[in-house]
C-alpha cells in the first residue's frame, strides 16, 4: 500500500541559513518558502520541508490550512540517496565549502556512505542505494 516517501521534514530556526545551505551548496531546487516558517525543497522525486519549530509548533489558524501542530528538538537525520560517482563530486563540494564530513566509510555490503551536518547540527548522510539492497 506505501509506495515510498513523498516528504521529509528536518527542522531549523535559522531558515536563511538553511535556504542557503540546502539550495546553495547542495544544489536543491527551492519549491516554496513561506516566510520565517518553512521552506521546502525538491529531493529527486521526494520533497525535503525544512520548518522552523518556533513557527510550526503554533496551531493552524481558523482560515489556515488543516495541518496539525508539530516541531522536534534537537537535531534530525535524513540521508539523500546517490551513486558512488555523485558522493565523491559531493565530498569534493562540501569541502570546497568547509563543511566537515564526520564519517566516509564503506558499510559491509560494500556502500558508501557520508555523514556531515547542516547548519542547524541535523546530521545528514549521502548513501548508495545498495545500502538498503535497493537499485
Amino acid at each position: 500500500m506505501i509506495d515510498g516517501i513523498l516528504e521529509t521534514a528536518l527542522y531549523a530556526a535559522d531558515l536563511d541559513a538553511a535556504e542557503a545551505f540546502y539550495g546553495g551548496i547542495l544544489g536543491l531546487e527551492k519549491v516554496l518558502r513561506a516566510g520565517e516558517r518553512h521552506v521546502f525543497f525538491r529531493c529527486g522525486n521526494s520533497i525535503l520541508l525544512i520548518f522552523n519549530p518556533a513557527e510550526t509548533i503554533k496551531p493552524s489558524p481558523v482560515d489556515g490550512l488543516p495541518v496539525p501542530a508539530h516541531g522536534a528538538t534537537g537535531p534530525g537525520h535524513a540521508c539523500f540517496r546517490m551513486s558512488g560517482e555523485a558522493i565523491d563530486r559531493m565530498v569534493e563540494k562540501l569541502n570546497k565549502a568547509g563543511i566537515a564530513i564526520e564519517s566516509d566509510f564503506r558499510w559491509s555490503n560494500g556502500a558508501h556512505s557520508i555523514y556531515f551536518r547542516d547548519p542547524a547540527g541535523n546530521s545528514l548522510e549521502c548513501a548508495e542505494p545498495k545500502l538498503w539492497n535497493l537499485e
